[in-house]
């Protein structure tokens, strides 16, 4: 038969490291960073109860992985609204200045329409003047005489 030994404190210590290194602690909340002090929190101990010089192979471990892993943090569900937030905000200033971009186009193409018919106006204004203005009579095309090729002593003007 087995007999049942109370756990060590550097097992308890042990444990709780396992625990938080995988993110499924029993005390702590989850998601909460792995450092000595969080360790101890989680095997139900004091902060200051975990000290290097009682326990240096677990505090050297938990040192090691906090040096390779202290920047992998996870995000906390108050981070990923404030993010999820700033995308929304994002996407709205960009709805905003893109209905304005609409809005100014829309302006310019009514302005150019107005421009334009006041310009045709303008043209036909013109041409019934200038119908008034050309003569009604009918006159008969000149027609150009040929120059001759030599010219007869008649046609030489005299000398004086």
């Amino acid at each position: 038969m087995q007999s049942l030994k109370p756990k060590t404190a550097e097992a308890n210590f042990r444990e709780a490291f396992e625990r938080l290194k995988a993110a499924r602690p029993n005390v702590l909340l989850p998601g909460t960073p792995v450092s000595q002090n969080n360790v101890s929190r989680e095997a139900g101990c004091d902060p200051s109860a975990l000290r290097k010089s009682r326990f240096p192979a677990i505090v050297e471990e938990i040192q090691a992985y906090v040096s390779t892993h202290g920047n992998e943090r996870p995000t906390s569900a108050r981070q990923r609204m404030l993010k999820a937030r700033q995308v929304s905000r994002n996407k709205s200033e960009m709805i905003a200045n893109l209905k304005a971009q609409r809005d100014e186009a829309a302006s310019r193409l009514v302005e150019a329409q107005e421009k334009i018919l006041e310009l045709h106006t303008q043209v036909r204004k013109l041409e019934t003047e200038l119908q008034g203005i050309k003569p009604s009579a009918n006159f008969l095309p000149i027609t150009s005489v040929k120059p001759r090729a030599y010219p007869h002593a008649m046609d030489m003007p005299r000398e004086k």
